[in-house]
């Protein structure tokens, strides 16, 4: 046999992206970045309105890295911070590479997903259809939903999933792969979000409050790690304190002998050491801070930027 051997497979390029979830509160855009990833990198509630920040989830799909833009969910804002929040998820979709707009199937297109679907008109980069929990809408309606919301705005495709249970997941992982531009990847391989771990344990123990008081607590309340120490024997010490507007909201969350607070922290603790892989010691404590929602500062944590008015 004559002739140079042949030369090794060249690996495909890489491709990597910018995804923005876009979609009204409680559509479910977490509990897909979640399940798309294949673990916990951004809190999921029943309380609306629940991610303030850009939370990036990272996924690598074959030779694609997607990272996903965990936007708050866009809904008619009231106060400062709602501001804030409806700011921060429109700058999220403006600066992707690729938007997927989320609709809840059961909903359908409702008076939040019309100025939703209104005003992603002015979003240049291409879009995608997801419609979410079609476990819970029969198939016509699906179709025609479909049918409505493509009338609407040109997609470039249309997926149907149901984030929970992580049924079309898989589809739609995959393309997002192959629609994401070419390029080297941004994060390690092994890199799940680039919140820092300080952020996600703050998010977890907020992710706890809601849980237990959801009712009881007002939206008003924000958690912050002060201090993270790894210790000799492998585990790590987490001081975090949650920060509420008034006195009466403080005895909530410490609740009768210290109760729910103790019942608060055993969870986020339980969530944490799953996610790190070794042992957690939290420690929680409750301040009053009054007037959060005013401070410049408060919203630097959470990523956000202050809204002059």
């Amino acid at each position: 046999m004559t002739g140079d051997a042949p030369e090794a497979t060249a690996s495909p390029a890489t491709r990597c992206g910018f995804v923005a979830l876009i979609g009204a509160p409680n559509v479910g855009k977490s509990t897909l970045v979640n399940s798309l990833v294949g673990s916990k990198v951004t809190i999921v509630s029943r309380k609306v309105q629940t991610t303030r920040a850009l939370i990036r989830g990272i996924v690598i799909e074959s030779n694609a890295q997607i990272i996903l833009v965990d936007t708050p969910g866009i809904f008619l804002p009231r106060r400062r911070l709602d501001r804030a929040m409806v700011s921060t998820a429109w700058s999220g979709a403006h600066d992707a590479d690729l938007v997927c707009v989320l609709l809840d199937a059961k909903a359908g297109i409702d008076d939040e997903a019309d100025a939703i679907l209104n005003r992603l008109a002015t979003v240049k980069h291409p879009k995608i259809l997801v419609l979410n929990k079609i476990d819970l809408v029969p198939r016509e309606r699906l179709l025609a939903l479909t049918r409505a919301a493509n009338d609407r705005l040109a997609f470039e495709q249309t997926f149907m999933v149901s984030a929970l249970s992580g049924d079309g997941v898989d589809d739609l992982r995959r393309s997002l792969a192959r629609l994401v531009p070419a390029g080297p990847f941004h994060y390690p391989d092994d890199q799940m979000s680039d919140a820092p771990m300080r952020h996600l344990a703050a998010e977890i123990t907020r992710e706890k409050i809601f849980r237990q008081l959801h009712q009881e607590l007002p939206y008003q309340s924000t958690v912050e790690t002060d201090s993270w120490t790894a210790r000799k024997d492998g585990s790590v010490r987490i001081e975090q304190t949650i920060f509420v507007e008034r006195e009466s909201q403080r005895k909530i969350v410490l609740g009768k002998g210290g109760a729910t607070i103790k019942s608060i922290g055993a969870d986020a603790r339980k969530e944490l050491a799953e996610i790190l892989g070794q042992p957690v010691h939290l420690f929680l404590f409750v301040k009053v801070r009054e007037n959060w929602e005013e401070d410049p500062d408060r919203y630097r944590e959470m990523g956000l930027e202050y809204p002059k008015e």
